[in-house]
């Protein structure tokens, strides 16, 4: 099970498509831990999930999710973990915010609030992720290649049953 999680191929398309998506979830992640980047922080953030009715524990993962499991997919580290995490993440923000504002983003700003399309589109794409790996240029695509020369070297040490 654990070469199945690190296992990919050397696509740069998947690649690109897991880096591009880590460096959207850290930028919004590191709004809402620290700050950056027009955000409010970890404590205004915390505030407004227990606000939404989203307790604190699963509040904190949300953040958690967002934040390291952009980090984990910019370097390519337990990709698809970080995809699931950000997965669940985007389905709870259409679940708890979004669905009712229908699909469509508040280009004009004559909405109460942002539709789910941007949501629909990262779940698309972080399912590709979870799926087929984390691509070229990957730490997974590293540890899977260590993994196999490891096996393979154990095999060769493995006395033949006569």
């Amino acid at each position: 099970m654990l070469r199945k999680l690190f296992q990919t191929d050397r696509d740069y398309l998947l690649g690109m498509v897991r880096a591009v998506l880590g460096v959207v979830f850290l930028a919004h992640g590191a709004q809402q831990a620290l700050g950056w980047f027009g955000g409010y922080g970890f404590s205004a953030t915390m505030g407004g999930m227990a606000h939404m009715g989203i307790p604190a524990p699963l509040a904190l993962l949300a953040i958690a999710a967002e934040f390291a499991g952009g980090l984990g997919l910019i370097v390519g580290l337990l990709s698809r973990v970080a995809a699931f995490g950000i997965g669940v993440d985007m389905i709870v923000a259409i679940a708890k915010v979004h669905g009712a504002n229908g699909l469509f983003m508040n280009w004009m700003g004559n909405q109460k609030g942002e539709g789910y399309e941007y949501h629909l589109l990262a779940l698309a794409l972080l399912t590709v992720v979870m799926l087929r790996g984390s691509g070229a240029l990957s730490l997974d695509r590293l540890i899977a290649r260590w993994q196999k020369r490891e096996s393979v070297h154990a095999r060769r040490q493995t006395p033949v049953a006569a």
